[in-house]
């Protein structure tokens, strides 16, 4: 798969200092590309700093922005053709010679491969072509030195620690245990993992979410029948792809085998079982003398591995992320969610907790992730994970309208003068909506079979309000100002705090357990529902 990419700012806006607050970040990062070179001993600083700069621009400005309407449809960039297709697309580029040496192969010319950005390859191949070579090399060197330089001495953190004070307001560096404890979760995440379930995640609590995600499929397969917009052929296909949908919680079961960690050098973690000094799997070798070539060794080990699935059929019970990330996701290609056990955790998730909590806890994100494979792009993939459009043409087009709805609503939030994206975020605004129905009918399934909860001494709140109260939490966050600034431009999601409101605010239980008046801001008479 062949994809855009080259800038190291995370937006190409950044690169065409279109407002005040760019402009900033423009020049901050101009004096860490400076900064950087010098370090490494380069001649004519400024010089190669402002062509590599220059080259990036010029990379930004035939770039696509990944929230624009192109880029959001996946059918309409997804193209399969040969490598001699391609080669005649990008002349300048020498793809067989390249793909040969990075997967030790002899590929056919008519090996298929799948392009996503057509345009944006076409005239990367002609930039390349009048580019001289050696701003081209310099280029290629910045931009391992970009990935790499954390790993260097302090002058070289300090330069990255300035340019992030810059962009996100981070005033001060993350403490070296931190760091270090950082890169050993990146690194070995699987073989820490494995210590972070037997102290942190019992097999009865997977069990009890496991059963708290059954109630909340359960719910979105009861909404299907509900929705007066989704004719029956729709809605049979949306429910075959909940039929299938898998399902992983908190870790793969063989993090419960110590032996089958310390065979595998996948998941080999540093002394487990061999001597602190050296530990050597037959293709990594970690020495503790040596931490920068540990991260090269890292590094070239996990491309081996990723070369080595060429042509091998999807393993979709591999996981993406270790059991102690603080995340949950859904994958469209291969309609599953997965929740690892380090988001299972207080105030999320607690077994001991009342199922208030845990429902309008951790029961919202599950709902979250379920709602993405009915969203603007999870709904672009069917029950297989297979790039298809199984929606009725009628169907799909009472979805936009609903979904432009949610747009329109988005677009009316501002944050420090900026305009939040209503469309940039629609996506997770759909399954931020669709999640907090979906668990809190779950909740109150729960409620009709086991009784209502005891209400909490010395607090006011029902338990329908702590559900609410409980969703609200799952977002709290301080931030500088100036990351809100880049989250506005890059990040999918709305601000936090209109994550909170925005969603509320739509749901008629809301309004209802709050007794919010008709009409008011939080309980609007014309409301956006998709699912």
């Amino acid at each position: 798969q062949i994809d855009q990419d080259g800038l190291t700012l995370p937006e190409r806006t950044l690169y065409l200092g279109q407002d005040e607050e760019s402009e900033k970040i423009l020049a901050a990062y101009r004096v860490f590309m400076e900064r950087l070179l010098t370090l490494l001993g380069a001649e004519e600083v400024e010089q190669k700093a402002q062509e590599i700069l220059k080259l990036e621009q010029h990379l930004a400005n035939i770039t696509v922005s990944e929230y624009d309407d192109v880029r959001r449809d996946v059918g309409s960039m997804y193209h399969k053709l040969t490598l001699a297709e391609l080669q005649r697309i990008t002349p300048t580029l020498k793809w067989k010679r390249l793909l040969d040496r990075i997967f030790h192969d002899n590929f056919s010319e008519e090996e298929e491969v799948v392009l996503l950005a057509t345009d944006y390859m076409h005239k990367v191949s002609d930039l390349i072509r009048v580019t001289p070579s050696r701003i081209l090399h310099n280029y290629m060197l910045w931009r391992i030195v970009v990935v790499l330089s954390e790993h260097l001495s302090t002058p070289f953190r300090d330069a990255i620690h300035e340019l992030s004070k810059e962009m996100e307001g981070n005033e001060k560096q993350l403490e070296r245990g931190k760091i270090c404890l950082s890169q050993a979760n990146k690194h070995f995440g699987m073989a820490l993992g494995a210590l972070f379930v037997e102290e942190h995640f019992s097999s009865a609590s997977k069990a009890k979410v496991q059963q708290l995600v059954e109630d909340i499929k359960y719910i979105l397969d009861q909404r299907l029948d509900e929705l007066d917009w989704m004719d029956e052929e729709t809605r049979r296909a949306a429910r075959a792809k909940l039929r299938y949908m898998m399902v992983m919680i908190g870790y793969p079961d063989f993090l419960l085998k110590p032996e089958a960690i310390d065979k595998d050098p996948a998941l080999h973690s540093l002394g487990a079982g061999i001597s602190p000094d050296v530990a050597v799997s037959p293709q990594f070798e970690v020495d503790e003398k040596t931490y920068f070539k540990n991260i090269l060794n890292s590094i070239a080990f996990g491309i081996r591995l990723s070369v080595k699935k060429i042509r091998q059929e999807v393993d979709k019970s591999a996981w993406l992320l270790p059991p102690q990330a603080l995340n949950a996701y859904y994958l469209p290609n291969k309609n599953q969610m997965v929740f690892p056990a380090g988001i299972l955790q207080p105030t999320l998730y607690d077994p001991e907790f009342p199922q208030s909590l845990n429902y309008g806890g951790i029961g919202t994100i599950i709902g979250h992730e379920l709602t993405h494979g009915y969203d603007d792009w999870g709904g672009q993939y069917d029950r297989h994970g297979n790039l298809v459009h199984w929606w009725t043409e009628r169907s799909y087009s009472k979805f936009l309208k609903k979904a432009q709805c949610i747009v329109n609503l988005y677009d009316n939030f501002t944050v420090y003068n900026q305009r939040v994206n209503g469309k940039h975020t629609l996506g997770e605004n759909i399954a931020d909506m669709g999640g907090l129905k979906l668990a809190y009918y779950a909740y109150q399934k729960w409620v009709r079979e086991h009784g209502p909860e005891h209400p909490l001494h010395h607090m006011k709140y029902t338990h329908d309000q702590l559900f609410f109260i409980a969703f609200a939490q799952n977002w709290r966050i301080k931030r500088q100002s100036q990351s809100i600034y880049l989250q506005v431009l890059t990040d999918k999601h709305a601000p936090a705090y209109y994550r909170v409101l925005g969603s509320v605010s739509q749901f008629e239980e809301f309004g209802r357990v709050f007794h919010c008046p008709k009409n008011s801001p939080m309980n609007p008479v014309h409301k956006c529902s998709v699912w």
